[in-house]
């Protein structure tokens, strides 16, 4: 299996080249979609800051409480092991999991940019009831519906970059969705860091119903961003299309060739009745596979472990809560930074390199903060750490996240949103939020009790995975840079194992039927 015939499929461009470049439209549209990653990046950083903060662990999660500040000796492995702490944070990607089925059928019936608007209100709500929360059942609630918002936007925001941008650059505007979880995170980190510093203990309330503000820019957003051809065309209305796909390729291109591809892809979507079903066909077999195992491994790099559940972690290695937060803001600095590196390179050097050169610099780093961890904490958790032990841990684990901030955090989302045809395309798509949501909740559970049983053998244990994962992108993945998304049956077409499934499927269809010999 050498490397050229692994790669085969990409780059090529399709043979088409549509007119049309850069517009005002576009650039405004895909900013203000963007904001949809910027709830769930808040809430992603938000939610392992709260829960280092003394008073907001004293009124939800007493017993954790008193761990903390109970006996040096207590072993660090263990002192947030708590499942009604670990259900605050899962609770979200579960809802959010259940939600992004039904946003599947609103995204495709009613377009993209209702879902957005959707998801951006019912965030608000969720935020609302986090900030004024008296109890835990309150605290919850609002996860749910804070869940429900992130699904919907999760679903929708990646669909709807990748259909509005032109082929040229849609890896660089569909990279703005994670640039803007990097952004959300980063605030988040900045917030708790100032509000942890507030008299009377009630800071708490500030970063939780802070949330609201990136619901209401997505929500408000919503309102001003046009609908994509894509969507238009697949709601039944091809003139309406076809003036919107001039309106942001630019009034003096010709769209024909662009606009009857789109057409042709709409006609075949509108004669699935079932893409659930269809989804199980063999010709639909490498988008299935890429939809379900792109977000599970993009789950299994440990990132989690390190961004919401940052400051835990870091408290958990004996740094001070000021200095853990702060640690958290430096990290979210370096995740927003080697975003931008994506951004500019990703139509450039191709998806399948920065994958692969991401999963092996996670594999390395995740071994060396699993080497210094064990040297210095070993298996009791009884340790303390000096200054420049913890400078080279968190430069570690920056490290770990430049690996995946320019890598397998912006592609998770692009790939997946950019190779599934207009017929599947809201439901493969679910398919991905739903992976993604799912393991992102059983890494939220599992996270704290594996820290608290396999210590710092878990850093081992997500290592061995940035291994498998690379192997899986050398192999199985063709290269999609360049491509038009509606030309981009090709690249399962030339792909070495793919083709089997896609050419044989197209030559099963056009056989002609057999005939019986009567005798």
């Amino acid at each position: 299996m050498a490397g050229g015939m692994v790669s085969s499929g990409g780059g090529g461009g399709g043979g088409k080249n549509y007119p049309g470049g850069l517009t005002f439209a576009v650039v405004m549209a895909a900013f203000i979609a963007a904001f949809g990653g910027l709830i769930f990046g808040y809430d992603i950083g938000i939610s392992g800051g709260v829960t280092s903060m003394p008073s907001f662990l004293e009124k939800f999660f007493p017993d954790v409480y008193k761990r903390q500040i109970g006996d040096e000796s207590t072993n660090q492995y263990c002192k947030f092991d708590s499942q009604t702490l670990t259900l605050f944070t899962s609770s979200l990607y579960l809802a959010a999991l259940v939600a992004s089925f039904f946003a599947s059928y609103m995204t495709r019936r009613f377009g993209r940019r209702l879902s957005m608007l959707l998801g951006g209100f019912i965030f608000i709500l969720g935020a609302a009831l986090n900030g004024a929360a008296q109890d835990l059942a309150m605290l919850i609630l609002g996860r749910i519906l804070l869940g429900v918002g992130v699904g919907f936007a999760s679903q929708s925001v990646p669909l709807y970059l990748s259909e509005i941008a032109p082929y040229k650059y849609r890896g660089s505007l569909n990279i703005g969705f994670q640039f803007m979880i990097t952004i959300g995170i980063l605030v988040a980190n900045l917030v708790n860091y100032y509000t942890s510093k507030i008299a009377g203990g009630w800071g708490w309330r500030i970063s939780l119903g802070g949330a609201a503000v990136p619901g209401l820019m997505i929500g408000l957003g919503s309102f001003f961003v046009p609908d994509t051809p894509n969507s238009i065309l697949e709601r039944g209305h091809p003139e309406k299309a076809k003036a919107m796909l001039k309106k942001i390729r630019g009034s003096d291109v010709n769209v024909d060739q662009e606009f009857n591809d789109i057409l042709a892809a709409s006609t075949a979507a509108r004669e699935v009745k079932h893409p659930w079903k269809n989804l199980g066909e063999r010709k639909y077999r490498p988008h299935l596979v890429m939809s379900i195992l792109i977000p599970f491994f993009q789950q299994f790099t440990g990132i989690n472990v390190v961004m919401f559940y940052a400051p835990v972690l870091f408290t958990t290695l004996g740094f001070g809560g000021n200095a853990a937060l702060l640690s958290s803001v430096i990290t979210g600095g370096i995740n927003v930074l080697a975003t931008l590196v994506s951004i500019a390179s990703v139509d450039r050097l191709g998806r399948r390199f920065l994958f692969m050169e991401g999963g092996l610099q996670m594999l390395i780093f995740q071994l060396a903060i699993g080497v210094l961890i064990g040297a210095k904490f070993g298996t009791t958790g009884v340790a303390t750490i000096g200054n420049v032990y913890a400078v080279v841990v968190v430069a570690c684990i920056c490290m770990f996240v430049t690996g995946f901030a320019w890598s397998w955090g912006p592609l998770g989302w692009l790939v997946p949103s950019e190779i599934f045809p207009l017929e599947i395309r809201s439901a493969a798509q679910s398919i991905n939020v739903a992976v993604n949501m799912l393991f992102t909740f059983v890494v939220a559970e599992v996270f704290l009790k594996m820290l608290c049983t396999i210590k710092f053998g878990l850093f081992f244990f997500f290592a061995a995975f940035g291994l498998v994962m690379t192997l899986f992108i050398y192999f199985f993945l063709p290269e999609t840079k360049g491509i038009p998304i509606e030309e981009m049956a090709k690249v399962w077409e030339d792909h070495w194992y793919w083709k089997r499934f896609v050419l044989e499927e197209e030559e099963d269809n056009n056989k002609p039927p057999s005939r019986s010999l009567s005798v």
